[in-house]
């Protein structure tokens, strides 16, 4: 332990040396302060990502660059109307986003905060198993063979916490059996999506967002535009089977496919099982771009 703390001086002296500063001190408090705040960050950047938390964070920071323009130009308006508006602004966003702060403070009591660092992060679940494609698959066409109408949810890269929050929790392993229990007419739970993450059912009765894209056709219902919507703010892939016809569907990427058959279905489950991360993140901004870009044509 002195090798240590003797390597830790010299390390400081160099550094101290390199940049021409004085030489600071550290002690053990200093490196535990240092571990809870990262700590803390870790888990406050987790929380924003997994709630509606994400978007506000990222027009705040469109702001702070705003703000930080107008005082590198003395723009003294500006920084004024930004320094008299910062303290409301706190108090107003702890007031929006009372029940996510809610959520977070209890879910940050529930479990073991320095997991992550030592064991891996135990929150990022595997991606769904051939078994769980084949379940998926026969408990569609199933209950399109007596017109049940459907609308299963599968998450991938993107967490869907927000919409898991909204429906009735369920914890379930995915079955030909039990989806085809959910849905079920006139049951507590075959109203709304249910969410799959991983090989588990983690949701049901979860209420999604509609698509307003006028690409779709005016004959799809509810169900297949809240299909269309999620996909266009998520990387997820949705199942929908019609109530009217009892014909499989699928939306993906802003997309909608109608009726698919089962090996066509099978292809697209197995690509999402196996597509990389970072191939998911490039197609989401590549989207996001090109209905920007659609959007600028249109009010032009």
């Amino acid at each position: 332990m002195q090798d240590f703390w003797a390597s830790m001086e010299a390390f400081k002296e160099r550094i101290s040396l390199y940049l021409n500063l004085p030489s600071f001190q550290m002690s053990v408090i200093d490196i535990i302060e240092i571990l809870i705040i990262s700590v803390l960050i870790y888990h406050v950047l987790i929380w924003i990502k997994n709630t509606r938390a994400w978007n506000l964070f990222k027009g705040i920071i469109i702001i702070l660059l705003f703000v930080v323009v107008a005082a590198a130009f003395q723009m003294n308006t500006i920084l004024w109307i930004a320094e008299n508006t910062f303290n409301v602004g706190v108090v107003a966003l702890v007031i929006i986003f009372q029940p996510e702060l809610r959520k977070a403070l209890e879910n940050l009591g529930q479990k073991n905060i320095f997991a992550p660092f030592f064991i891996g992060n135990k929150d990022v679940s595997e991606k769904f198993s051939d078994k769980t494609i084949e379940e998926m698959i026969k408990a569609c066409y199933a209950m399109g063979k007596v017109k049940t109408g459907a609308l299963i949810v599968i998450e991938d890269e993107i967490e869907l916490e927000e919409y898991v929050r909204t429906g009735i929790d369920v914890d379930g392993i995915v079955t030909r059996q039990l989806l085809i229990n959910i849905f079920e007419k006139n049951t507590p739970l075959h109203d709304g999506a249910i969410i799959i993450r991983g090989n588990r059912i983690v949701s049901a009765t979860c209420y999604l967002p509609l698509s307003d894209s006028p690409s779709l056709s005016k004959e799809l219902g509810t169900r297949h535009r809240a299909a269309v919507g999620i996909s266009e703010v998520s990387d997820s892939m949705t199942l929908i089977v019609s109530e009217e016809t009892g014909k499989v569907s699928f939306a993906l990427r802003g997309q909608i496919y109608r009726d698919v058959d089962e090996d066509y279905l099978r292809q697209k489950l197995k690509y999402v099982q196996n597509r990389s991360h970072e191939a998911t993140k490039f197609e989401i901004l590549k989207r996001r771009l090109i209905d920007a870009r659609k959007n600028s044509k249109k009010n032009n």
